[in-house]
């Protein structure tokens, strides 16, 4: 996060002694990315972050692979995914390649008997329905409908949902999520072009600090395992800290879209990127103003990338038959572009309602036989005039 942030207390200067009013030591941690050259942030904890009581289970979550060499565009529907109460069980990865998993969760109740740590991949959030709150070791931030959350790996956390029908499309990335570059100044600062700004970025704020001894459940995700570790000391325990490595959140309403005369190209949507994907807004705007102008986007060729879009909302002018809550995968390899008849329907439209999430990966996806359970079967033949 190229934003400096900070919440409790702490020493004037890092690495040196930090008392606590009762007497003895606060406990400092660096928590930093890419070893010592990325975003880093400094905590102060009450007790020794450290203190492993016991691993009491280690199990595999690799997603089980259905497709590994794909050239078929597919359609999954998302809201056919069966909920479940628990957070961690509910989540299911549909694509996945060595750079990311992308899946979907629809967890009915609050993540509260453990905590849960991804020691590998950062997470990206998106909250397509629900409500609550992600309570983190670095403070809390407030979500709803609409919200990214960006969750860097080795953050500890819980979720709190105020609803029970929750749904959620999750990426998991093996390279840190960032802005995109374009936007930003040498500092980092976000320019005047940026479709948005540092104002809009939802930061942690309302430090838990539980100065508590027990047994407390960490479920840890690190290399397809899940292994349950219990530690000495509550795991929210940091009295203060400043850096900038933390989780927060973005609205994806916050986007403000870039448009022209012609038909704009899907980078201009672009909201995070990493080394190996990019992901992109689709939100409410008005269509290209050029006196011929074809609102519709252009046929493509997918040469270097998957591209992956979640629906989320509105009226999705380039396909037919779209519904809230599927995800079309377009492998790399072959063409994709409107269905027939939405070029011609298009023309004339001057604003469009539509709301997505776009994610193109520059590896192919595999597919998992989750996804597979939620196959339309017949997606890929769509492009078929009739006779």
């Amino acid at each position: 996060m190229p934003l400096y942030h900070k919440l409790g207390n702490f020493p004037q200067k890092r690495h040196t002694q930090f008392e606590k009013p009762n007497g003895g030591f606060y406990y400092e941690q660096l928590f930093g990315t890419e070893g010592f050259h990325g975003h880093s942030s400094l905590s102060y904890h009450v007790h020794r972050p450290t203190q492993v009581k016991e691993i009491l289970n280690s199990y595999s979550v690799e997603p089980k692979i259905a497709i590994g060499k794909n050239i078929k565009s597919l359609l999954f529907k998302g809201f056919e995914l069966k909920p479940e109460n628990d957070f961690l069980d509910s989540r299911k990865a549909m694509l996945v390649n060595k750079d990311c998993i992308i899946g979907l969760a629809a967890p009915k109740e609050s993540l509260r008997n453990y905590f849960y740590k991804n020691a590998d991949a950062d997470e990206m959030l998106f909250i397509h329905k629900g409500k609550g709150k992600l309570r983190t070791m670095l403070g809390n931030i407030p979500f709803e409908y609409g919200d990214y959350l960006i969750i860097p790996r080795g953050i500890i956390y819980q979720i709190d949902f105020e609803t029970t029908e929750n749904r959620l499309f999750y990426v998991e990335s093996y390279s840190p999520f960032y802005t995109p570059k374009r936007y930003k100044n040498q500092s980092g600062q976000h320019l005047e072009h940026s479709p948005f700004c540092e104002r809009d970025f939802i930061l942690p704020n309302e430090l838990e600090t539980h100065d508590e001894k027990g047994d407390f459940l960490i479920k840890i995700k690190k290399e397809g395992m899940i292994h349950e570790v219990v530690y000495a000391t509550h795991p929210f325990d940091v009295v203060g800290w400043d850096g900038y490595n933390f989780p927060y959140g973005f609205s994806i309403h916050n986007f403000e879209p870039i448009t022209g005369r012609v038909h704009q190209p899907p980078p201009v949507h672009q909201t995070f990127e990493t080394a190996t994907f990019v992901v992109c807004s689709f939100c409410p705007r008005l269509y290209d103003y050029h006196p011929k102008a074809i609102p519709a986007p252009y046929n493509h060729s997918n040469i270097d990338s998957d591209e992956v879009l979640y629906y989320v909302d509105g009226d999705f002018m380039s396909r037919n038959n779209i519904e809230q809550g599927h995800i079309t995968l377009h492998p790399k390899g072959i063409p994709h572009g409107p269905a027939p008849g939405a070029m011609e329907r298009s023309i004339g439209h001057k604003e469009t309602h539509e709301l997505a999430v776009m994610v193109d990966t520059f590896r192919p996806l595999m597919v998992t036989e989750e996804a597979m359970g939620l196959d339309d079967g017949q997606y890929y033949k769509s492009w078929t005039e009739a006779p």
